[in-house]
Order: C-alpha cells, then sequence, then structure tokens
C-alpha cells in the first residue's frame, strides 16, 4: 500500500528550511541526522525506517515524521505502510549493525574494536563507569557482530601473547580480532557481571546467561567460564529467538523425509528420536516438530538441560543437577501433568530411556535426540542402555539421523570436474560437474553462505519391528530400510550434484568406515 507519493513529500517538504542542529519533529527534539541513513532511536521511536529505495512506515504512526526523512535523505520516495511485525523485522535488519543501536561495531570491517580494546585500562575496578564504558562497547560490537554474520558460538581465549576472539561462522571457527593481554580481566569481568556470574570466583567454571536487544532483534547469550593457563575462557552461546519460530517445512528436507517425520509425529503414541555430533541442529528439528504439533489441542512439555528456546504455549523445564532435578526426574514429575506430547533434551542413561519407553507404552508421544553417528545405530544405542528388544520395538516409531553442510554461496561458486580421488568417495563418475567455493563479498571470502541439513531416517514398519524385536543387528536394518531411502551419503551427494555444496563438505558430514581415505582424497584434491 502506498502511502504518499514522492512528489506529494516533496511538496511538503519544499517550504521547510534545512533542519537546524536540535530540530524538532512532532513537537519533540530529535538529534542531527547523519546524511546517508536515519537514527536508531528516530527509526524505532516515530516508526520510520529505510527499506530499499522507499521508506515504510509503521502501521499507526504519525505520517508527519516522513517530512523530516525527506530532508534527511534528500531526495524523493515512495512510502509504504507496513504491520508492526514486519517494520520490526525491517528495524532489525537494518540496524543490527547500526552504530546508535550496538556502538558502532566492525569485527574485522575497520579499527573500532582495535581501538576500543586499545583504551581498556588495566584496571579491573568496575565499580568505575569511565573505565567500565569501553569493556561495554567492545563486548556490544563483538556480539553484535557475531549477530549480523549469524555465528552461533563466540570463543573469548586469553594467552600470555593477547586476548583472542574467535567465532563460529557456518560451524567452523575463525578467528575475528585479537587485543593486547592486559585487556583479558577487564573484558571477562564485564562479561561475568553481564551474566550475573561471581566476578570474585575465578577458580571453579561458572555458567550463566543475558538477555539482549539488538536493533529489535531478540537474542539470548548463553555464558560459560572455564578457568585456564593463561586467565578464564569464555564462550558465548548465541541463541536468536527467531529460530525458535522455525517451520518444519523450512528445514531442506527432501520430500519423502519431510512426509515421513510428518507422519511419525502424527502417531498419538510411541518415541521418535533425532540423532547426530553436537551442532547438528537435532535442536532446531525438535522444536521444529514442536511447532507443527503446537496447536492448541495438545498439552506439550518438555524437560531440557538448558531451555534453548522460549516457545510460547509449551511448558518447558530446565534441569537441575544441584537440587536433585535431573532429565529422569523431570520426566516423571511431568508425566503426572497430563502430557500429550513430551519432548526430553538428550536421553543418556538407562533411568530416562526406561521411563521414555513407559511413557510412550501409556499413550504419550515422546521426542529426545540421542548421540548416534547414524540412525540405525539409535537402536543399538537403546539397548546399551538396557532397554528391552520387544519394548524398544512396540514403542520406536523413527529415527532420524542429521548432519549440517555449508551451502555454497550463489554468488561466487564455480563449476568444476569432480576429482578423480573424490569422486569414488561419493560414488559419482569423475566427469561429473560439481561447484567448489570460491569466496567473494557476499559471503566474507569464504565461499559460503548458510547451512542445509542433510537427513537419513528409519521408519518402524512391521519388517523393522520384527528385526529389533529379534534382535537383529544394525547391517539387516540398515538393508532393508535403505533399499529404497537415502542414507547420509546419498543426501549429501544429491546436494553436491545440484550445486548446494562441495563435496569436501558433503566427505565430511557422510563419511565413516573410509575416514583416513577421505581425508587423504580431500588433501590430494587441493
Amino acid at each position: 500500500m502506498i502511502l504518499r507519493t514522492g512528489a506529494e513529500i516533496d511538496a511538503a517538504a519544499a517550504p521547510l528550511p534545512p533542519a537546524p542542529d536540535g530540530a524538532t519533529v512532532l513537537g519533540e527534539a530529535v538529534p542531527v541526522v547523519p546524511p546517508l541513513a536515519l537514527p536508531y532511536a528516530f527509526a524505532r521511536k516515530f516508526g520510520v525506517v529505510l527499506d530499499g529505495d522507499g521508506v515504510a512506515l509503521r502501521e499507526g504512526s504519525d505520517p508527519r515524521a516522513l517530512i523530516e526523512v525527506r530532508r534527511v535523505l534528500g531526495r524523493a520516495f515512495d512510502v509504504a505502510v507496513v504491520a508492526p511485525a514486519a517494520f520490526d523485522r525491517l528495524l532489525g535488519e537494518n540496524y543490527a549493525m547500526d552504530g546508535q543501536a550496538t556502538a558502532a561495531a566492525a569485527v574485522g570491517m575497520g579499527d573500532e574494536l582495535d581501538l576500543l580494546a586499545e583504551g581498556l585500562p588495566t584496571a579491573e575496578d568496575l565499580l568505575d563507569t569511565a573505565d567500565d564504558a569501553p569493556a561495554i562497547r567492545l563486548i556490544n560490537g563483538i556480539i553484535a557482530d557475531a549477530a549480523r554474520n549469524g555465528v552461533s558460538d563466540i570463543h573469548i581465549e586469553p594467552y600470555e601473547t593477547g586476548l583472542v576472539v574467535r567465532m563460529r561462522i557456518d560451524g567452523v571457527l575463525r578467528e575475528t580480532l585479537r587485543m593486547p593481554p592486559h585487556v583479558a580481566p577487564v573484558v571477562v569481568s564485564r562479561i561475568k557481571v553481564m551474566a550475573r556470574l561471581d566476578i570474585a570466583e575465578r577458580r571453579v567454571p561458572q555458567d550463566g546467561r543475558m538477555g539482549l536487544t539488538l536493533g529489535g532483534k531478540l537474542l539470548d547469550v548463553r555464558v560459560s567460564t572455564l578457568p585456564s593457563r593463561a586467565g578464564e575462557r569464555v564462550v558465548l552461546r548465541i541463541l536468536d529467538k527467531e529460530n525458535a519460530g522455525i517451520d518444519l517445512d523450512a528445514l531442506g528436507m527432501s520430500a519423502p523425509m519431510y512426509a515421513l517425520l510428518r507422519d511419525a509425529i502424527a502417531e498419538p503414541n510411541g518415541i521418535v528420536l533425532v540423532t547426530g555430533p553436537t551442532g547438528s541442529g537435532k535442536t532446531t528439528t525438535l522444536y521444529a516438530a514442536l511447532r507443527l504439533l503446537n496447536d492448541g489441542s495438545r498439552n506439550i512439555l518438555t524437560v531440557e538441560d538448558p531451555v534453548e528456546y522460549a516457545v510460547e504455549g509449551v511448558g518447558q523445564t530446565q534441569v537441575n543437577a544441584k537440587v536433585g532435578l535431573t532429565f529422569a526426574a523431570g520426566l516423571r514429575a511431568i508425566l503426572r501433568q497430563d502430557p500429550d506430547v513430551v519432548m526430553i533434551g538428550e536421553i543418556r542413561d538407562r533411568e530416562t530411556a526406561e521411563i521414555a519407553v513407559q511413557a510412550s507404552l501409556t499413550g504419550h508421544l515422546v521426542l529426545s535426540t540421542v548421540h548416534t553417528n547414524d540412525a540405525v545405530g539409535a537402536i543399538t544405542r537403546m539397548r546399551d542402555m538396557k532397554v528391552e528388544s520387544f519394548l524398544l520395538a512396540s514403542t520406536l516409531r523413527a529415527v532420524i539421523a542429521q548432519r549440517l553442510v555449508r551451502r555454497l554461496c550463489k554468488h561466487c561458486a564455480r563449476p568444476v570436474p569432480a576429482s578423480e580421488t573424490v569422486a569414488p568417495l561419493l560414488g559419482i563418475d569423475p566427469a561429473t560437474t560439481v561447484y567448489e567455493a570460491v569466496g567473494c563479498e557476499n559471503c566474507n571470502r569464504t565461499g559460503f553462505r548458510g547451512r542445509i541439513g542433510v537427513y537419513e531416517a528409519v521408519r518402524v514398519d512391521a519388517t523393522v519391528r520384527r528385526l529389533i524385536n529379534e534382535g537383529g543387528d544394525e547391517d539387516a536394518i540398515a538393508r532393508h530400510t535403505f533399499a529404497n531411502n537415502d542414507t547420509l551419503a546419498t543426501a549429501a551427494r544429491r546436494l553436491v550434484e545440484s550445486g548446494q555444496t562441495t563435496a569436501e563438505e558433503a566427505i565430511r558430514v557422510s563419511r565413516s568406515e573410509n575416514a583416513d581415505t577421505a581425508e587423504a582424497a580431500i588433501a590430494d584434491a587441493h
């Protein structure tokens, strides 16, 4: 919906002189506006934000603010009225790295953080606000840059030679900042204050969390400290609350895999397991499944360690071993809360496994994760936790194994013939055209932008149920399951052939028995 044309705004703004220092808008004083952008405080307060070449106006905002926008930009523009949710999204996208929202942070893109680091004092008196301000701006800047680049973890590592900041982007750690060694105590202490940890205790690990808002974008940051030889190491896990709203059909699953998972969670009872190593996206998949089930007609309860995303309409309980609230104890308690669906963060011991099985037998749908390398391995893992085969056969509905591979940047990916050493590992012809990472400004010279899931699944049908009940080995179950379905290796190969990732990435996530050969092949390819 176009509210006013550029010519109409020109006509309204023409008689007015250039905005002086301390100009007023709608009767309120506003700061001097930079020539190339609207100040964050102005945009948020008056409900106007740049959207491409035009301007978005939040529903309910006074359109007289557009006159000031016209004077700032010095050009005509079209105006579209947007809903508050859409406006907040635009505000977050435009100002996630804005100087007024996040202290003008730019890790790896300028010298601002380096200058802040050099200006930090050696004193650690956090009550001195003059000393504290540079540390706050530095930390805000680091976290803001991480949020802008989709970083999942920030590692702050002290060494004798300096303080190193590394960020995990698309599953790979990269150094982004190096600071003088005297900065370490000040930065670590400030983070501990923000996370409400004990700044006087430096001998034992501590865990905490802090909530931040960056340009209208809500972030939950988990903080973990660990004593080391040169000081305390800190890892910040950034949990973007927008990820809790990811739908199941946005995970990049193939149509058969999506249908299989939807069919499994539609069961009235039973166990659905998601497996994979740390950082493979298991929690995101479970939250997406919960979002689909969360239609208001079911009582959904979870026990997690920790609760990563708050989901409206879902009762979430966090494990607290200090007071005896383990997975097993929490699961026993929530089963007395009349649940329809139960999510367990992880089945890691015999007691939790047995309670999960009993819960499914008594009419509950149980979703959980298990740490195994593949889907069939989860069945063996449950047996290792002393779950009887006949109980496992009658309760297990599906097991999904997943990995994440880096997605090639669509702006710079380059087609090349498959390497003669890598092609056999993928099961493709050496003459097949694949794509390799090059690197450009759009992907920060890495060649990759984002990640995509690779999946395999075991759907427990009558044959698999019989094999589990009879104690069949993994090979027998795998032969039946993957006769017509993709394995992790097959799914990864399809991504390579479609140009979504590289052969090296596919081998990295799907290799198992040929690990040494794969490493050698990748080395030869480069």
